[in-house]
């Protein structure tokens, strides 16, 4: 615990640190300024400002049809809540797919507009030149390989990823060009642990994994479904550390009963 004490804050140069240090990086998505506070203030290293709003805070099946401006609202609500970690924001389907120069606006248009710290784009070769456009406006790209969710029609399955021996090489190709291009990180979401662990050896830059095993250099989980907040989603990688849904309900029902019982508000809780 002391090393994460000692930190004031996060950056790229400390994350890459910490996989030479062999020290696990921490992250977790927030979209608001009081969960952004308050999972800060528990010793995260990254917080990611991720796509998945578009399911979690919008009620969206998929994360395809959230903007760039409702990615910039939540993305500054989570800057102002945030001392210590690393902010890295999702860009959204459709603002950097086949087009670099949309792609350095719209980074460059959540960096200045939200004060984040990173941008983090889905892909591997097909999206390099993008990355390497954004990354000469000295804008930090993380990537985001394997189940890619923006490909979901394409996949046509959340199932897992890279399997068969011809996807992982691929998989593998696009780790490191995305390292050669300049990627400061990877997410590895949802491959067999083995292609992982191999995949987190090769790569000088950091690979957080989510549904990828523990031989990646970092974790990351959607932080309403480890909360316990979100119930459908049952993964096998999701560790379930509360399970507020059920506390909140709870709570919520309590409240009703003492406003109809009229035991609230007591005459101490009354001017």
């Amino acid at each position: 615990m002391s090393v994460h004490k000692e930190i004031k804050r996060v950056t790229t140069h400390t994350l890459q640190e910490f996989k030479e240090k062999g020290i696990k990086i921490s992250m977790l998505t927030a979209y608001d300024f009081s969960m952004a506070r308050i999972i800060d203030t528990g010793g995260l290293d990254v917080i990611l400002v991720g796509d998945s709003a578009s399911n979690v805070m919008a009620g969206h099946e998929t994360t395809l049809p959230i903007t760039l401006e409702q990615m910039i609202y939540h993305a500054a609500s989570v800057v102002r809540g945030v001392t210590r970690a690393l902010v890295v924001v999702d860009l959204p389907f459709g603002y950097y797919q086949g087009n670099s120069r949309l792609a350095l606006e719209s980074a460059i248009r959540i960096m200045k507009e939200a004060g984040a710290h990173a941008v983090k784009l889905e892909g591997g070769g097909e999206i390099r030149e993008s990355v390497e456009r954004i990354l000469t406006a000295g804008i930090p790209v993380m990537g985001h390989l394997g189940l890619t969710p923006q490909s979901i029609y394409k996949f046509g399955t959340y199932t897992v990823r890279a399997k068969e021996e011809i996807e992982a090489k691929k998989l593998l190709e696009d780790a490191l060009l995305l390292q050669k291009s300049g990627c400061f990180a990877i997410v590895l979401e949802k491959i067999p642990a083995k292609l992982a662990t191999a995949v987190s050896k090769e790569l000088l830059i950091p690979t957080i994994g989510i549904g990828a095993g523990g031989g990646t250099d970092g974790q990351v989980l959607v932080s309403h479904d480890m909360l316990g907040i979100t119930k459908e989603f049952k993964p096998r990688f999701l560790r379930r550390y509360l399970n507020l849904a059920e506390q909140i309900e709870n709570a919520v029902k309590q409240y009703v009963d003492d406003v109809k019982s009229k035991n609230f508000p007591n005459k101490d809780e009354q001017y």
